[in-house]
């Protein structure tokens, strides 16, 4: 039998591989978070560009900015009725 088939040898090898397949499991699902926080961030952007072009006709107006798209990016329609919420309040 070749020396680098030794039980050892195999044994280091399954350890490392199975080291590997955690770690590639472990760090896709924050880069899958990131990915999608960003994804729904961008269109937190359409959604408060889209108020803002049919606001124009009914006198509402959200600023377009990171924390504006987050906030309707992360919590979507619910988001958009608490900013909506949030101006009135500021403005009265």
């Amino acid at each position: 039998m070749p020396e680098f088939l030794d039980l050892q040898n195999i044994g280091v090898v399954i350890g490392v591989g199975v080291l590997v397949l955690l770690c590639i499991a472990i760090f896709t699902k924050p880069i899958r978070f990131v990915f999608r926080l960003l994804l729904n961030t961008l269109f937190g952007f359409l959604m408060l560009f889209l108020i803002n072009y049919a606001g124009a006709f009914l006198g509402i107006h959200l600023g377009l900015n990171w924390f504006n798209a987050a906030i309707v990016g992360i919590f979507g329609l619910p988001g958009v009725g608490f900013l909506l919420l949030l101006q009135w309040l500021l403005l009265i």
